[in-house]
């Protein structure tokens, strides 16, 4: 599916691999499997995320089953392609976190030949898509979308509902913060807080005007 056995002796070139999804869908999971494979075949691997993502470790990208490999945190997307250089394969983790230059970063590095793969949120905890992800996804060549299993209902879940009580769009969190939900779930959960948080007046602060 990844094209790892294609050879072109005449033509370098490289390309973009996206895997998007929920919180808890396995994202940084398969991430790490793929750098794994590509480091047991001696290429040569760098990897990178935020350095905003500081939850687990500040130089390891870690899954939420506790998978991991070293990375390098960088503070915006334009460091990339200097770190990057004499690399066969770079694997960026979190890229919804990046500037919109990660898009152009990631197309440089392909262009040079560089296979380039992304793992990343693709909405955001309101349903909205997320940073510079839609345009990863729509660039590249392969695109692999991964699902969690909602929390409510045991469907497949592609939403991240936010728990905790923030508006923030950028909130760091594990499962005291979010929960992975399907459509229905998270519909329901949003329209349960919208409710919520409604000003609803008490009726007998409008008592009716009495007739003359």
């Amino acid at each position: 599916m990844f094209l790892e056995n294609t050879v072109n002796q005449k033509e370098q070139f490289g390309w973009i691999e996206v895997i998007s999804g929920s919180m808890f869908s396995g994202k940084t999971e398969e991430l790490i499997r793929r750098l794994k494979r590509a480091k047991f075949a001696r290429q040569k691997v760098e990897i990178f995320k935020p350095a905003i993502d500081t939850r687990y470790h500040e130089e390891t990208v870690i899954s939420h089953d506790s998978n991991e490999i070293h990375s390098t945190p960088v503070p915006a997307a334009a460091n990339i392609p200097i770190l990057a250089d004499g690399c066969d394969v770079v694997g960026i983790d979190e890229a919804q976190f990046f500037d919109d230059e990660i898009v152009k970063v990631c197309n440089d590095l392909a262009n040079r030949g560089v296979r380039v793969i992304v793992a990343g949120l693709d909405m955001d905890f309101k349903g909205n898509p997320f940073g510079p992800m839609p345009a990863l996804m729509a660039t590249a060549e392969y695109v692999t979308k991964v699902h969690a299993v909602c929390t409510r209902t045991g469907n497949l879940a592609n939403y991240s509902f936010r728990k905790a009580s923030s508006d923030e769009l950028v909130l760091l969190g594990e499962v005291e913060e979010y929960e992975p939900l399907s459509r229905a779930a998270y519909y329901k959960a949003m329209l349960r807080e919208k409710v919520s948080k409604m000003d609803v007046k008490d009726p007998e602060e409008f008592p009716e005007k009495k007739q003359a």
